[in-house]
């Protein structure tokens, strides 16, 4: 008897999702509740788990594939996952028995996982791969054929991959494969792959909020200064206690509610005729995803402590690239603040993420000469970008939230004294 598996509940307003790929190839054992595909939604990839336990039975969708919600993604057929592992072993002894060619040991020993499909259900296939482990992969130049998984069901997981990159000095030889390669370098040429569902609604939404806000970008230079001395004293402490080490967006972030408070309709947005005022500040923070750029929501950040701050953005971090955000984490939020300054951008104009009314930029920090009391002196700089939309919010609003946070980043003691 074969049970459906069908396409979960995605989130409020979400009715379709992309196939990104299959864990699970026909013939493998499944376990209940083990994820046996990935769906890729407008703003998080989703791990399909299965209902039952049983043997992965046949595809009804192909990779790349539009699904809706109910839709019937595979069928599990009836059979103990656990028992069903052990079968391919029986299989093989009648096959060296019958005098066969030494190629099934061989597909043994690579770590061969289920079925007699040669590199469609293994552990190593690229559609057996995880998110976190294919990015590990691609990270690490490692061939996953010559990885040999420890996790269930002998899959290779991210510690495998992380293994057998520090075990391999051997790439000395690599270089050699590049001359092979000479040839093709003449050959001009191309791959044309599909948009991800995830840069399909990134690249909507900014384009959506191009055509609709009046934006402008006002900017500003803030001494690192004071920042950079307060980190460099407190830090371990900090992260004895706190068990996370202390970052400048922490500062940042708390900075920037105080400006909210202030300045309250760069925390607003516009509702068709209305002007929407928050009295909480729910942060949205950017962070790089393998699939692009995720927006998670740091809520009523107004009421968190600095170390508190960190923690969640720390948090936040951590699971964008494993692929693990939940899709309400990435709901709401009243302001944005983008770091491209981890990447070494010097000064960028962001663009706003709708129905926000502002983000703000932030910047690589770089010494340069700067004019201190008549004299000058070299500091740590940073320059600020605010980006906002001009229909709700003027110029002097702009400039005075940018002012009111350069204030309290020279001046950390603000912060403390919440002035």
């Amino acid at each position: 008897m074969a049970t459906e598996v069908t396409v979960p509940v995605l989130g409020e307003s979400i009715t379709e999702a992309t196939l990104g790929e299959w864990l699970k190839q026909p013939g493998d054992p499944v376990a209940v509740d083990e994820p046996i595909a990935s769906l890729e939604t407008d703003k998080v990839s989703v791990e399909v788990p299965s209902p039952v336990a049983g043997v992965m039975g046949q595809h009804a969708v192909a990779v790349g594939d539009t699904v809706q919600v109910g839709a019937m993604l595979a069928t599990i057929d009836s059979g103990d996952g656990a028992a069903a592992a052990p079968a391919p072993a029986p299989a093989k002894a009648p096959e060296p028995a019958a005098t066969a060619t030494p190629a099934a040991p061989a597909k043994d020993e690579s770590g061969a996982g289920y079925g007699d499909q040669p590199g469609a259900g293994t552990s190593d296939s690229p559609a057996a791969l995880s998110p976190s482990v294919r990015r590990a992969v691609l990270e690490h130049g490692v061939d996953p054929g010559t990885v040999k998984g420890t996790g269930r069901d002998g899959r290779i997981t991210k510690e495998d991959v992380t293994a057998a990159a520090s075990s391999k000095p051997a790439p000395a030889a690599a270089p050699a494969p590049a001359p092979a390669a000479a040839p093709a370098a003449s050959g001009r040429g191309e791959e044309r792959v599909r948009m991800t569902r995830l840069r399909q609604t990134i690249a909507k939404r900014l384009k959506e909020a191009q055509n609709t806000a009046a934006m402008l970008t006002t900017f500003n230079d803030v001494d690192m200064t004071a920042v950079i001395e307060a980190r460099a004293k407190y830090k371990d402490l900090f992260e004895k206690k706190h068990g996370v080490r202390l970052g400048f967006m922490g500062f940042f972030v708390k900075a920037a509610t105080m400006a909210l408070r202030d300045i309250p309709s760069v925390n607003a947005s516009i509702d068709g005729d209305d002007i929407v005022y928050h009295d909480y500040a729910d942060i949205s923070v950017a962070v790089s995803s393998p699939g692009g750029l995720v927006v998670p929501v740091i809520r009523d950040a107004d009421q968190m402590s600095v170390a508190t701050i960190e923690k969640t953005i720390g948090d936040f971090g951590k699971r964008a690239k494993d692929g693990a955000l939940k899709m309400d984490e990435m709901k709401g939020g009243t302001f944005t603040i983008s770091n491209g300054g981890v990447f070494g951008s010097l000064m960028s104009t962001p663009i706003i993420n709708p129905p926000q009314s502002a983000v703000l930029g932030l910047h690589r920090i770089e010494e340069r000469p700067v004019v201190v009391n008549g004299q000058i002196v070299i500091r740590p700089m940073m320059y600020l970008a605010l980006s906002y939309d001009h229909r709700l919010i003027d110029g002097r609003e702009a400039v005075t939230f940018l002012v009111a946070l350069k204030n309290a980043i020279e001046d950390p003691t603000r912060i403390l004294i919440d002035l």
